[in-house]
């Protein structure tokens, strides 16, 4: 039996949100095709139908994510400029360190991303830069464009890596997992705010 144009659209967007989801909780290299496949209610046949391998669907979800992001600091502009605080108080969150599975695709992959094939490093590249874009225009008001663009992937890095940090250390000494967010958001605001 044949599926429509839009049960089949539905069917690989449910199989990119049960990816995306999957794979920021657990790994790329730690989740499988059935599970992703169970996840979204669908038989591993139906992902082949959409996706010629696992590494393609990581791609897709990890770029689904990155548009989830962006719509998410969308929301955080006012007056054509990024709300530098409401963007810390997301992304430095306990709320997105303690739940990777809803939280930036980036963090979440940042360590296993070099191991993956160039599709989803090409990826991650592109979403970094655009991160790192955000910060950099904020920063070219303030400083030379040379420095604002190393402030700017220091400041990219910093997100990502404390993030990711404070995860590693949240189970074994939450108050350094939290000191972690805390300083990572210091240096960022000093960073953006120096002149």
């Amino acid at each position: 039996m044949r599926i429509t144009k839009e049960k089949a659209e539905e069917n690989r967007q449910s199989l990119v949100k049960a990816a995306g989801k999957l794979f920021r909780e657990k790994g790329i290299d730690g989740v499988g095709v059935a599970e992703i496949s169970k996840e979204a209610g669908l038989t591993h046949g139906a992902l082949y139908a959409h996706f010629p391998s696992k590494e393609a669907l990581a791609a897709a979800a990890f770029d689904e994510g990155m548009e989830q992001a962006r719509a998410r600091a969308g929301r955080m502009v006012v007056d054509g400029k990024l709300d530098l605080d409401a963007f810390l108080d997301y992304y430095l969150s306990t709320e997105q360190r303690d739940s990777p599975a809803h939280g930036c695709a980036m963090a979440a992959s940042a360590s296993e991303i070099g191991r993956q094939d160039t599709a989803l490093s090409a990826g991650y590249s592109s979403a970094f830069q655009r991160m790192a874009r955000v910060f950099e225009r904020h920063l070219a008001t303030l400083r030379p464009a040379a420095d604002a663009r190393a402030d700017s992937l220091t400041i990219a890095a910093a997100l990502i890596g404390g993030v990711a940090s404070a995860r590693a250390t949240a189970k074994a000494d939450p108050a350094l997992s939290d000191e972690i967010l805390a300083a990572t958001r210091r240096t960022i605001n000093h960073l953006c705010n120096q002149t």
